[in-house]
């Protein structure tokens, strides 16, 4: 599994590189033997699958290939993917579990950058608004309206009511 994971504007993006490397450095056995029991059966490992209800085992482990895979109903993947599964984690979670499992910190990339983009982005915002709430003064129809409805000019201004004109 080799997706590009992007994190959330605040949480920086995690490097593709780490989630590599971490994924490199993760047993996905000892993953999944501490939430499943394993049997071994050559150079895999085999299970009941914990994803869907059978008797007999059809869920494999693969040490060597770092991957699982069920032939019962098909759930397959890494070590991340199966956290994500088997304990509804989001993709940021599993990553820091086996981080954390390993004993490394989760680097982020990029948070400078998306905090001044964030900041000017309320710049933006901020001046749009002031100048929706401007435009009210030059619109004695919406006055009007807005007096019809029982708010008043102090009403208008403490809720930050503006006026956007046609076109």
């Amino acid at each position: 599994m080799r997706a590009r994971h992007i994190i959330s504007a605040m949480a920086g993006r995690i490097p593709q590189q780490f989630i590599d490397d971490l994924l490199a450095r993760t047993d996905i056995v000892e993953v999944i033997e501490s939430r499943v029991p394993l049997k071994r059966a050559g150079r895999e490992y085999t299970a009941c699958c914990p994803f869907h209800t059978e008797k007999t085992p059809s869920f494999t482990v693969s040490p060597d290939k770092q991957f699982y895979h069920c032939f019962g109903c098909g759930a397959h993947g890494s070590a991340v993917s199966f956290l994500m599964e088997y304990e509804r984690m989001e993709f940021v979670d599993a990553i820091e579990e086996l981080a954390s499992r390993a004993g490394v910190s989760v680097p982020r990339e990029g948070l400078d950058q998306q905090v001044k983009l964030r900041h000017d982005l309320y710049d933006v915002m901020e001046a749009a608004a002031k100048y929706y709430r401007q435009q009210l003064k030059y619109s004695p129809h919406s006055v009007d309206y807005l007096k019809s409805r029982g708010l008043t000019g102090q009403i208008a201004a403490d809720f930050g009511i503006g006026y956007a004109a046609p076109g």
